[in-house]
């Protein structure tokens, strides 16, 4: 019983063939076809306003070099935003429910971001190490964990994503077990737990927005951090 509340976190095979990659690239499929005038409806006028808010938010505290990866970290944006608002429909798959893909994201933008600051302002990048006015006997100390905390930050942001969509998947999978078992025997209680459910779905829906933009804006603080 507890093995199957996880079965919904494997990634379906068919004919041997993991489909993971076509649940990747199916929020793509569902973008507007390109035209030839910039905003052809309502809908696009509305997602273009947004997407011109979003990163207007995000490249405020960036300079003009780090303008650069508006496109990269938006495109990350949506790409998140999409795949963990499909997760939520039943009998889907969230592949930002698996830590390898995560962190597949989450390293290498996390490693240019160093690469950046080391290759611009090389003495800047490891100054953040060692804080101005440190004791001499705390410096060594200092650097270690400084380093330690450097390294860790795309496992953080890997691990984040992962722990907040699987929690909210087990929860949601939890409470919509009961309400089905409730049911034949105890309606008002399956109905309370069934009205429990839908306000959790609601939740999650905000969850799977607020986690893809944070992970875009840590990343955005770190390349802020670097340039």
């Amino acid at each position: 019983m507890i093995l199957a509340f996880f079965d919904q976190f494997s990634s379906p095979h068919l004919f041997g063939v993991p489909l993971i990659l076509l649940s990747t690239l199916l929020p793509a499929l569902l973008l507007p076809a390109p035209s030839t005038r910039w905003i052809t409806n309502r809908l696009s006028t509305l997602q273009s306003w947004l997407i011109h808010t979003i990163t207007k938010q995000l490249m405020i505290p960036l300079n003009n070099p780090g303008h650069k990866w508006a496109l990269i970290l938006m495109s990350l944006l949506i790409f998140l935003l999409m795949v963990n608002l499909l997760g939520l429909l039943p009998y889907t798959f969230t592949p930002t429910t698996q830590l390898s893909m995560n962190m597949a994201l989450a390293f290498p933008l996390w490693l240019a971001t160093l690469l950046t600051g080391l290759r611009n302002q090389p003495t800047a990048s490891l100054g953040h190490l060692l804080p101005e006015g440190t004791p001499t006997l705390l410096i060594p100390a200092l650097i270690v964990i400084e380093t330690i905390s450097l390294l860790i930050r795309p496992l953080a942001l890997g691990v984040r994503l992962t722990a907040n969509l699987t929690a909210g998947h087990l929860l949601i999978q939890l409470i919509s077990t009961a309400t089905i078992t409730l049911l034949p025997t105890m309606t008002t209680l399956s109905a309370l737990t069934a009205t429990v459910l839908l306000l959790l779905t609601i939740l999650e829906m905000a969850v799977a927005i607020i986690q893809a933009y944070v992970f875009v804006l840590l990343l955005s603080l770190y390349l802020q951090e670097n340039i």
